[in-house]
C-alpha cells in the first residue's frame, strides 16, 4: 500500500455526552445531527478548505492546509452552536469538543491519515471543556497573534497514550481577550521599522486589532478617526505604507447564497495580506461598517488612515460566477490595479479558496510594486530600512530573478539591515538572493554565500519563527545540498505559515518527486499554478510538471507537459530529454530521434552525467524511474555521455 508522510494540521471533534443524547430519543438527535452537518458543518469547513478524514459516529477528524483554517473553522462552528443552543434547555443541548493539533501524519493510499498528529488531537479533543477549543501548543504558535479571545494555558499535559507531555492552550470562544493595562510611560519613538507601534494587545473599546504579519498593530495617532472624534485634516498624519482597507464585495447577483460568498472572500483577503510583512490591514468589522454604502476612496483613506482601499463585486451569469477586484489609492482616487475571475456557480466553496488566493498573491505584488514607486517618486532619498526592503523586493517581483536584479536587490537589501540589524524581512531576502546566487553559481564564493544564507535564516527564525520565507529558504538551501527530506519538512512548514505561498508549491512538487513520490507532486505543482498563473516562475512549474508526468510514466501525458514545457523555456535540457524518453515510450519514433539529435547537440554525451547524478541518490524508487527514463534516451537513440550545463 503506498503511503506518505506529511505535517499537517488535524482537527478532531465530537458530541460532548452524546451517549446520554442518543438514549433519551435517538431519532431526534440524528436527525438534529444530520441537519448540523449539511448546513453547518460541512458547508463551514468547505469555506476554510478543510478535508473530512472521516466520520467517529458523532464526531469528526479533518485535515487542514494551516492551523489558520482549522482554528477559525473550530471557532466559527462554536460562535454557531452558542446561538442554535439559546433556549434549549441544557440537557438537550448539543455541544462539541474540539482539538487541534500541527504535527506529522501518514497519508494512506485512500487518504486516511495516522500517526501521532491525528493522535495528539484527538486526545486534546478529548480533555476540552464543552464548546472550547483545545490546541497543543505547535498549533497555538502558530495562531497566538492572531487570537483575540481568552486563551487558557493549561501547562505540560500528559494525554493518554502519548509519551511525552504537551503543553495545551483552551480557546474559549465568545469571550475576549483580556486587555492589557495600558504603559505608563509615552509611545516609543518611531524607528526605521515603520511608522507604527506594535503593541501585544489593546483594549477593545480603544482599538480596531490590526493583523500585520501575525501580531497585532497600531498606528500611532490613529485612535481619535477610529472612535470618530474630530480630527482637523491637516493635522492627520502620513498613512502607514501597505496600509489597506478590504471593503466587504457586493452581491450584485440578486442571490443570498453569492451574499456568504462575498462575504467569506472579503473575511479570507483581510486575513490573507495581513500576512504581508509590515502591512496595516483594517480589520474586519470596521470594513464591515461601509457595506451597502457609497465608497469615497479619499475619504475612506483620511477616516480609517490607510493609502488603498480593494473593492470588488460578484455577479452571477448563467451558471458562471464572476468576480471583480479594484485597488484604489486613497490620496489619488485612481485605480492602481484591476482584475477579473470566473468560475462555475456549483462549486462555491472551491471558488471562494482560488479567488482569494490568486487575489491575494496579486495583490501582495502590486501593494509592493506600488508602494516601491510611490517611495522613489516622492521620498527618493529617504535612508529608511522599510523602503529598501521594498524597493528590492519591487525588483526581484518585477523580473525573471535574473543576476542582474538579483545584484541590485540585494544591494538594497544590504542598505536595509544596515539602518536596521534585526529587521527580519531584509535578512530573510537578503538570504533568498544568496541562495540564489550559489544556486546559479554566479560567483566564486558559493560556500560562502550558503554559509552567510543560512546564518541570516537563523537569525529571522529567532525573531520570526513562523515566516513563511524562512522555510521556504531553508527548503530551498537544502535541496542544493540534495537533502530532500529536510527540504520538503522546510517547505511544508512554508506551506501551513502561508497556504498562499504558491513557490512553495511549486517547490514540494519538486521535492517529492526526489523523494520517490511522484504521484504526490502533481497536485503541488498544479496549485502553484492556480495561485499564480501569471508569475515569472511558470515556465519552471510547467517543466516540473513534465518532468514528473515522465517519472511516473505516463507518457501521453509527458508529451503534452513537456511539449508546452519546451516552448515556455527552449533551454531547459531537463524537459527536452523527458520528452526524447516519452517519445520513444510512447512508439513516436521520428519524434524521440529528432528530439534525442537536439538534445545531443545541446549536451553531448549527457546519459553520463545523469549516471553520476544518480549516483549521489538513494531513493530506491526515483533511481528506477531515472533508469527508465535513461532507457527512453537510448531508444531515441542519444549516445552515453556526460551532461552539459545549460
Amino acid at each position: 500500500m503506498t503511503e506518505t508522510r506529511k505535517l499537517a494540521a488535524i482537527l478532531v471533534a465530537d458530541v460532548v455526552g452524546y451517549s446520554r443524547l442518543a438514549g433519551a430519543d435517538e431519532d431526534r438527535i440524528l436527525a438534529r445531527l444530520r441537519a448540523l452537518r449539511s448546513d453547518l458543518i460541512d458547508p463551514t469547513i468547505a469555506v476554510h478548505h478543510g478535508r473530512i478524514v472521516k466520520r467517529t459516529g458523532d464526531g469528526s477528524i479533518i485535515e487542514f492546509r494551516s492551523v489558520v483554517d482549522a482554528v477559525r473553522c473550530g471557532i466559527e462552528v462554536q460562535h454557531a452552536m452558542v446561538e442554535r443552543n439559546a433556549g434549549v434547555a441544557p440537557d438537550k443541548r448539543i455541544d462539541f469538543r474540539i482539538g487541534i493539533h500541527l504535527g506529522d501524519v501518514v497519508e494512506e493510499a485512500d487518504g486516511d491519515l495516522m500517526g501521532d498528529g491525528v493522535n495528539i488531537a484527538a486526545r486534546l479533543e478529548g480533555i476540552a471543556a464543552p464548546g472550547t477549543i483545545c490546541l497543543s501548543e505547535d498549533a497555538y504558535r502558530q495562531v497566538k497573534g492572531r487570537l483575540d479571545l481568552a486563551v487558557t494555558d493549561l501547562g505540560p499535559t500528559q494525554l493518554k497514550n502519548i509519551a511525552e507531555p504537551v503543553r495545551a492552550y483552551s480557546l474559549q470562544v465568545g469571550v475576549p481577550a483580556q486587555a492589557k493595562p495600558k504603559p505608563q510611560s509615552g509611545p516609543a519613538a518611531p524607528t526605521a521599522r515603520g511608522l507604527f507601534t506594535r503593541w501585544p494587545a489593546l483594549a477593545a473599546a480603544l482599538v480596531v486589532a490590526l493583523v500585520a504579519a501575525g501580531a497585532y498593530a497600531w498606528h500611532a495617532g490613529l485612535a481619535p478617526r477610529l472612535l470618530g472624534a474630530p480630527v482637523a485634516e491637516d493635522k492627520l498624519e502620513t498613512a502607514p505604507r501597505l496600509s489597506i482597507v478590504v471593503l466587504p464585495f457586493e452581491n450584485l447577483s440578486g442571490d443570498p447564497e453569492q451574499e456568504y460568498f462575498a462575504d467569506g472572500i472579503t473575511d479570507d483577503l483581510t486575513t490573507d495580506l495581513s500576512q504581508l510583512p509590515d502591512a496595516f490591514v483594517i480589520a474586519r468589522n470596521t470594513a464591515f461598517t461601509y457595506k451597502g454604502k457609497a465608497v469615497d476612496a479619499k475619504k475612506i483613506g483620511r477616516e480609517l488612515g490607510v493609502r488603498y482601499l480593494l473593492e470588488g463585486s460578484v455577479r452571477r451569469l448563467g451558471e458562471t460566477v464572476e468576480v471583480n477586484a479594484q485597488l484604489i489609492s486613497t490620496e489619488t482616487g485612481a485605480h492602481v490595479w484591476a482584475d477579473r475571475f470566473e468560475g462555475e456557480r456549483g462549486k462555491l466553496g472551491e471558488l471562494q479558496a482560488e479567488f482569494v488566493a490568486r487575489l491575494a498573491n496579486s495583490l501582495g505584488v502590486e501593494l509592493v510594486k506600488a508602494e516601491a514607486s510611490r517611495t522613489i517618486r516622492e521620498r527618493p532619498n529617504n535612508p529608511d530600512a522599510v523602503d529598501f526592503w521594498m524597493r528590492g523586493t519591487a525588483i526581484l517581483a518585477s523580473s525573471n530573478f535574473d543576476k542582474s536584479a538579483s545584484d541590485d536587490a540585494e544591494k538594497l537589501f544590504e542598505r536595509a539591515l544596515a539602518l536596521d540589524p534585526k529587521y527580519e524581512p531584509a535578512m530573510t531576502f537578503l538570504a533568498i538572493v544568496l541562495a540564489v546566487r550559489a544556486d546559479n553559481r554566479w560567483s566564486e564564493g558559493r560556500a560562502g554565500d550558503i554559509a552567510r544564507a543560512e546564518g541570516l535564516l537563523s537569525s529571522a527564525s529567532a525573531l520570526e519563527p513562523d515566516s513563511t520565507w524562512v522555510h521556504w529558504t531553508k527548503g530551498y538551501i537544502h535541496a542544493m545540498k540534495d537533502e530532500w527530506r529536510p527540504a520538503l519538512t522546510e517547505t511544508e512548514m512554508a506551506i501551513a505559515d502561508d497556504r498562499n505561498n504558491a513557490r512553495g508549491y511549486g517547490n514540494a512538487g519538486l521535492y517529492k518527486m526526489n523523494l520517490g513520490r511522484s504521484q504526490y507532486g502533481i497536485a503541488d505543482i498544479e496549485a502553484a499554478l492556480r495561485l499564480d498563473p501569471h508569475s515569472t516562475d511558470v515556465p519552471l512549474w510547467q517543466s516540473r510538471l513534465c518532468y514528473l508526468r515522465a517519472h511516473l510514466g505516463q507518457w501521453e501525458e509527458a508529451i503534452e507537459q513537456c511539449e508546452k514545457a519546451v516552448a515556455a523555456k527552449p533551454n531547459d535540457n531537463g524537459s527536452l530529454a523527458d520528452l526524447a524518453a516519452a517519445y520513444a515510450w510512447a512508439g513516436h519514433d521520428k519524434e524521440a530521434k529528432e528530439t534525442a539529435a537536439e538534445l545531443q547537440a545541446r549536451a553531448p554525451k549527457f546519459l553520463q552525467g545523469i549516471h553520476t547524478y544518480m549516483d549521489a541518490h538513494d531513493d530506491p524508487t526515483y533511481v528506477a524511474e531515472m533508469a527508465r527514463l535513461m532507457e527512453g534516451l537510448r531508444k531515441a537513440g542519444l549516445p552515453e555521455g556526460e551532461v552539459k550545463s545549460n
